[in-house]
């Protein structure tokens, strides 16, 4: 059946279709805010593990914001600058490397508080430009000097320290009932990138560092007053007199769009159906991130088997770190509606899934213990849904790709220890892809803001570094690794409800942790 495009192009935008985008109807404001703004600003100590030892950085956050807001209304940090002074001991290591410049792209979490219920949300992407390194043996009296006469290098502190500006922009939060909302800096990731003097990347070419503020301090950058929603036909209240009371906090996020929402994509809407009006053909509207993207988190727990031992590990409880809504791509002409999402594992601030151990029978009859952890390396993993939106039920399916190394340690063969050295791992990272299928109308299987189950299969590479005084890659790879490019090791994993940094104060909120199917 052929499709008009342009009478396509005039029907309502398909959104409230389930898994991520029913989250996202509850994350789009009501109302602009006319609140007055405060320039808030907090000064913190962070300790940070460099190659150097431990450190102690300062850290300044700041951002705009406004002093109150309703309960509902979209609250958006504006002018948002993370400020993080390196002390020369930490730039050692990047002075041996022969490296000019250095840039960094920071991730900041950050815990939006009401009441006794709290979410973290994360302010990704901060970005700071390349700053030049200071000369070594730089002396304070020199900058000092400098300073004096033509003014600091940018970038450069005191001593010879390095202060870099991280910005851009972040998520928006609303938070659900009233009293005092605080927005407070929590654990803070730098993704340090050094470049030589003709511009090169240095060998290696960065550092990350996982940092945590340092006990005793009171992180609060801002508080903000939430009022209970207004109903719009009743007369304003008297000086002196509250607000009405507050409307019940929903169980679920409401279908349907907010009217500034609806406004926004009927006006995309329209602008297509005009283009097409001397271009028929194919209608994808993309709806622009900043409208509808938030962040999330969430747990999974799950086994997987290894084909060859015969046998199943558990996985997690995993907790993730989730950006929803990076890509939204509704194409009415097709009638489909596709939405990309990230997530990061997080364990003790690393990226991986808690170490597991499992027992299995080695060639099938040698009992072999052994912890197995899965680091996440690469990009965030990839969660990309596809919705058919001319079906009553509107099906969908979502792909989550994640990179992961499998490394082993802390082995034993019939009882006795078998010392695999630090760094027994797979060769190179391997694709574990999982797959989730359900349907809006009524909610039921996997859907991304509502959990479920995910499957899939993946292919584990050959081993090395296994092995303190002789080589066991063999072994391991033998008795481990698929054969060829076979992905033979299935798994199961087992997602629970999203917590929406939006709504801290809702049903699924703080993260439940989900019980593992086989």
């Amino acid at each position: 059946m052929t499709v008009d495009a342009r009478a396509a192009a005039r029907r309502p935008i398909h959104w409230a279709v389930g898994g991520a985008l029913v989250v996202a109807t509850a994350l789009v404001p009501s109302a602009e805010s006319a609140a007055a703004e405060q320039k808030s600003e907090v000064s913190l100590r962070y300790a940070c593990p460099f190659p150097s030892g431990p450190e102690e950085v300062d850290v300044v956050v700041s951002a705009v914001l406004p002093t109150s807001a309703r309960t509902g209304e979209e609250i958006r940090p504006d002018r948002v600058a993370v400020e993080v002074t390196l002390p020369p001991t930490a730039l050692a290591r990047f002075a041996d490397l022969d490296a000019a410049t250095l840039s960094a792209v920071a991730r900041l979490t950050v815990r939006n508080t009401v009441g006794d219920r709290s979410a973290d949300a994360s302010w990704q992407n901060l970005t700071a430009p390349p700053a030049d390194l200071p000369t070594r043996g730089e002396e304070a009296g020199d900058g000092e000097a400098e300073g004096e006469a033509e003014g600091e290098a940018e970038g450069e502190g005191e001593s010879g320290a390095l202060t870099l500006t991280a910005t851009g922009d972040v998520p928006t939060v609303a938070f659900g009932s009233p009293g005092r909302a605080t927005l407070a800096p929590d654990a803070l990731t730098l993704a340090l990138t050094s470049l030589t003097e003709a511009g090169e990347p240095t060998t290696p070419p960065g550092l990350d560092v996982a940092c945590a503020p340092t006990p005793g301090q009171e992180p609060e950058l801002a508080a903000i007053a939430i009022r209970g929603a207004q109903d719009p036909t009743a007369p304003a209240p008297r000086p002196g007199e509250s607000d009405p009371a507050p409307e019940p906090t929903p169980t679920r996020p409401a279908e349907g769009l907010p009217p500034t929402a609806r406004e926004k994509i009927d006006a995309l809407t329209e602008k297509r159906r005009e283009a097409l009006e001397d271009d028929p053909g194919s209608c994808p509207i993309e709806i622009p991130p900043e409208w509808v993207m938030t962040t999330a988190e969430t747990y999974a727990a799950g086994y997987a088997n290894a084909a060859k031992l015969d046998g199943a590990a558990a996985l997690g409880p995993a907790f993730m770190k989730v950006v929803l809504n990076k890509r939204y791509i509704n194409d009415s002409c097709a009638s489909t509606v596709d939405v990309s999402s990230e997530v990061d594992f997080d364990y003790q601030g690393k990226r991986q899934l808690p170490p597991t151990k499992a027992t299995f029978l080695s060639y099938g009859f040698m009992p072999t213990t052994a912890t197995m952890t899965l680091e996440q390396v690469g990009p965030p993993a990839a969660i990309h849904t596809h919705t058919v939106t001319n079906t009553p039920t509107y099906p969908e399916e979502t792909t989550v790709t994640a990179r992961l190394v499998m490394r082993l340690s802390d082995v034993e063969v019939n009882g006795v220890p078998l010392d695999v050295g630090p760094d027994c791992r797979t060769e190179r990272p391997f694709e574990q892809v999982l797959k989730g299928y359900g349907q809006s109308y009524p909610p039921a299987g996997y859907l991304v803001a509502y959990g479920g189950s995910l499957t899939g299969y993946a292919h584990i590479p050959p081993f090395e570094g296994c092995g303190a005084t002789e080589d066991l890659d063999p072994i391991f790879t033998s008795a481990i690794s698929s054969p060829g490019k076979k992905a033979d090791n299935y798994t199961k994993m087992t997602q629970a409800p999203l917590c929406v940094a939006t709504n801290p104060e809702g049903p699924d909120c703080p993260p439940r942790v989900p019980g593992p199917e086989r």
